[in-house]
């Protein structure tokens, strides 16, 4: 137990509602330390001094003279304390109302625009033609392919290496002449 947790639960230690695990642990935390032993000593002092305070006892016409002092105030209405009375909002506040508006709509217009239909652009790609089949590996991968033209330099090197297992387990590592 540590000092942040003696702290939170003594309270309850000291109202005796912890259960005896929790009570043995702060018992076991105050034996070694003396900070959280000198808290509780003062806590329990207090309310030992609380405790022996006698008690407070109103004089005999203070309830008389209560009342007198509440029918002074006059009389004021139930609802006045369930419902206050409305208030209308400052100028100032409609002004800030108005900017905010102004401002969220500024910023989906131009968020539209931003995000709107993209220009088509033809574009013409071509590859060589090779006489000899490539081996399946990560210049295959769709993945792979998308992510060059995005300018992501991190993907081709994550997928080649992660497929690299796959591709050198594929290989055939016999020589020319069928021995291994």
């Amino acid at each position: 137990m540590d000092c942040r947790e003696f702290r939170k639960k003594h309270v309850a230690f000291v109202d005796d509602l912890l259960s005896a695990v929790e009570m043995d642990a702060m018992d076991r935390h105050m034996g070694t330390c003396s900070a959280c032993a000198r808290q509780n000593t003062a806590v329990r002092r207090s309310l030992l001094l609380f405790h022996n305070l006698r008690p407070i006892e109103p004089s005999a016409d203070f309830m008389l003279r209560l009342n007198e002092r509440i029918g002074e105030l006059g009389h004021v209405s139930r609802n006045d304390y369930i419902m206050p009375v409305a208030r209308f909002a400052s100028v100032g506040s409609f002004a800030a109302l108005a900017a905010g508006v102004a401002i969220v709509t500024y910023m989906a217009v131009e968020t539209t625009r931003y995000f709107g239909e993209p220009v088509a652009q033809a574009a013409i790609a071509s590859a060589p033609v090779r006489s000899v089949p490539l081996p399946p590996g990560p210049s295959m991968n769709a993945a792979f392919v998308a992510s060059v033209p995005t300018g992501i330099p991190v993907w081709p090197a994550m997928l080649m290496v992660g497929e690299a297992p796959m591709r050198f387990a594929s290989l055939d590592f016999r020589e020319s002449d069928g021995s291994r």
